[in-house]
């Protein structure tokens, strides 16, 4: 079998090395849910992960480094998840707004594991910039496209809404139901948040939508 040349061994050295640091965050997702941000360690890291320490240290240099990448991930994941979930919906602002509100409650997005990371990370967001950007600002498109789609549906419908004010209440709701489900200690779970969520689309668009949430066909 022929060698791997100097461009295909730096691709694998590459991709072998973010399976690693996946591996690494996954850990660190896993070590956040059982003992919180405060006490989190590169060891038990490590020991999650079934890796030596030096690993860890190999690819993050600081616990900090470590933390402040898996918020990254989390981030990007989210946003990821609802831009896929908009994309996919189709045309009508009915149907994207109803998977807007599937893909934020979404079993992608809100696992247990990373319920309780986001929980941990918005505890510190107050003190640390860094955390508060990428906890704050992966809403800041989120909200706008729910205004986006509430104008519209508010144009369809005539329902004599103001787009920001039916867009922020939505959004509160969905925070909301998003705490309840971080908290961990109440009946809710993730598919009885979403069944809320969607019938509360039907109450405040019964134009467009059924009592449960499902989009109205149009005529």
């Amino acid at each position: 079998m022929a060698e791997a040349g100097p461009k295909e061994g730096a691709r694998r050295r590459r991709a072998s090395r973010e399976t690693r640091r996946g591996q690494l965050i996954d850990a660190t997702l896993a070590t956040l849910a059982r003992r919180g941000l405060a006490q989190v360690t590169l060891a038990d890291v490590a020991d999650a992960a079934g890796l030596s320490r030096g690993i860890v240290n190999f690819h993050f240099d600081s616990k900090e480094r470590l933390l402040l990448e898996t918020l990254t991930r989390l981030s990007a994941e989210y946003d990821a998840t609802w831009r896929e979930g908009l994309a996919a919906a189709g045309p009508t602002p009915a149907g994207k707004l109803r998977a807007l509100l599937s893909a934020d409650l979404s079993e992608r997005v809100c696992a247990p594991e990373k319920l309780a990371a986001w929980f941990a990370f918005f505890a510190e967001a107050a003190a640390r910039p860094d955390y508060r950007d990428l906890c704050w600002a992966r809403d800041d498109a989120l909200l706008e496209a729910f205004r986006g789609l509430c104008a519209a549906l508010d144009a369809e419908g005539g329902y004599g809404y103001d787009a920001d004010a039916t867009a922020m209440a939505i959004y509160a709701m969905q925070e909301g139901l998003w705490l309840r489900l971080m908290l961990g200690n109440t009946a809710l779970t993730r598919e009885a948040a979403l069944a809320i969520s969607l019938r509360m689309l039907g109450t405040l668009f019964p134009r467009h939508y059924t009592a449960e949430g499902r989009v109205v066909a149009a005529d």
